[in-house]
């Protein structure tokens, strides 16, 4: 599995495209923003999209869904059912954090712990990770030993959980039970800045890291 993530929006949210080098099949994930930015990176990569994948509701990682699906014949797939309240009221969000107005749009399908994805020869695997939005999920590639985590875990940091419906104790345990397991080698892409790995976080970070 091959990755490239390109910032988008002020919020400098990483859509992240992942593909099979075998078939160069192509997962767009959380599109943001700046769709004519995400085009011309996969038409320079001569990527073939085959879906568009959300792992939470909120604006900044979602605003360029429908265009694209448009553009590339795609469905838009996930996030977990939990968050259709905020896809539904995405013109809310634009006002509220001044974005210009985006397409509405419904996903093609709601998403469940533990289901597989086909892209091209490669898997990804769902992974339901509630507490920064209740319905957030992340992408694991196993066989890349790399996952797309959106606003769950970051470098140093955890996410936001004060939005409505936000939940510390259930995003803490969502990374305890279900991330970190996964394996300290394990990279991530994080929703916002720099990569890192879940090993470092499980012993660095200041708000899930090992007390031992």
């Amino acid at each position: 599995m091959q990755y490239q993530i390109q910032p988008v929006t002020s919020f400098q949210q990483n859509c992240t495209l992942m593909w099979c080098e075998q078939t160069q099949r192509a997962a767009i994930i959380d599109p943001g923003g700046e769709a004519a930015v995400i085009v011309a990176l996969i038409d320079q990569l001569a990527l073939t999209p085959a879906y568009i994948l959300l792992t939470h509701g909120h604006l900044d990682h979602v605003g360029a869904s429908a265009p694209l699906a448009e553009h590339f014949g795609i469905p838009i797939i996930g996030p977990h059912r939990d968050d259709g309240y905020l896809i539904e009221t995405l013109d809310h969000q634009c006002e509220l954090f001044g974005f210009a107005p985006v397409t509405p749009f419904t996903p093609q399908r709601w998403l469940e712990h533990g289901e597989t994805l086909t892209l091209g020869e490669q898997t990804l695997e769902v992974i339901h990770t509630p507490g920064h939005t209740p319905g957030h999920v992340a992408y694991f590639s196993r066989a890349a030993g790399l996952i797309q985590l959106g606003d769950v875990l970051f470098r140093g940091a955890v996410g936001r959980t004060d939005f409505p419906r936000g939940d510390h104790a259930q995003l803490i345990a969502s990374i305890r039970e279900r991330l970190f397991p996964l394996g300290d080698d394990i990279a991530f892409i994080p929703g916002h800045g720099p990569l890192s790995t879940l090993g470092r976080e499980r012993r660095t970070n200041p708000f899930v890291r090992d007390l031992a």
